[in-house]
């Protein structure tokens, strides 16, 4: 199966968000096709977790936790993946009742 663009999913995505109400932005754009996403959950409790895609035990892609604690120590994790990979999508999600969406269907693509 082909995957999507990563900036056409970066879209779609951030609109399924803000059809339910759910603040969504994109932090740091990363390669407009082929780059990784990462989203960062902020509770707005001063907590916060990041999720990437990775293989699942079937080989489908899920959405896994990269980093879960307080914002700094997720935002220090995030800006040193992004040192190491400068094509990587950092969006950002800010939802006190924890919602991502990111395990509905079509979001593993």
């Amino acid at each position: 199966m082909a995957r999507l663009a990563s900036s056409f999913w970066v879209r779609a995505y951030l609109a399924r968000l803000d059809a339910r109400g759910i603040p969504g932005f994109v932090v740091a754009r990363g390669d407009p096709v082929a780059g990784a996403v990462i989203v960062k959950l902020n509770t707005l409790d001063g907590s916060a977790q990041a999720f990437q895609r990775m293989p699942g035990p079937d080989g489908a892609r899920i959405w896994s936790t990269l980093i879960a604690g307080s914002e700094a120590e997720v935002d220090t994790a995030l800006q040193r993946q992004r040192s190491y990979d400068p094509d990587l999508w950092v969006l950002e999600i800010e939802d006190r009742k924890g919602r991502t969406l990111l395990t509905e269907e079509g979001l593993s693509d």
